[in-house]
């Protein structure tokens, strides 16, 4: 299975081995832990654009998140090596949304895909306009 398009042209991706803890009792990745591979898979990205949560912090700016989202399609299972891809899908004007696809080794099964959305918000936990510094560093 292809890709789903359109996904956004500047991706990254994150590479992941399922631990036994992130199962259920069914033997399966357990819900929740998608929004845990989601988080992984963004710090990632924004590491390898050049910025970490951390120092995006040390300058003032927090992205909590405000929504998210997850649609459940093949189940993974535990010790199998997923690949999870990520690329900003929508820009506000003190917003950013990210969106998501997790794939097995090959690249052959789409096993979910998702979004978030986050406010961008100062150190007090105010609303503020994304930050030119911030939206230059993925585009």
């Amino acid at each position: 299975m292809a890709p789903r398009a359109p996904f956004p042209e500047r991706d990254g991706w994150y590479t992941h081995f399922v631990s036994y803890g992130e199962t259920d009792a069914m033997a399966v990745v357990y819900h929740a832990e998608y929004l845990h591979l989601f988080e992984r898979s963004r710090s990632q990205f924004m590491r390898d654009t050049g910025i970490s949560y951390r120092v995006a912090e040390e300058r003032g700016i927090m992205l909590p998140a405000r929504q998210a989202q997850c649609r459940y399609r093949t189940p993974i299972r535990y010790d199998d090596r997923i690949h999870v891809r990520c690329g900003i899908s929508k820009w506000g004007r003190a917003s950013v949304e990210f969106v998501y696809e997790v794939w097995n080794d090959d690249k052959t099964v789409l096993h979910a895909t998702g979004m978030t959305e986050h406010a961008c918000v100062n150190l007090k936990g105010r609303p503020v306009p994304i930050p030119d510094w911030l939206r230059e560093l993925f585009q």
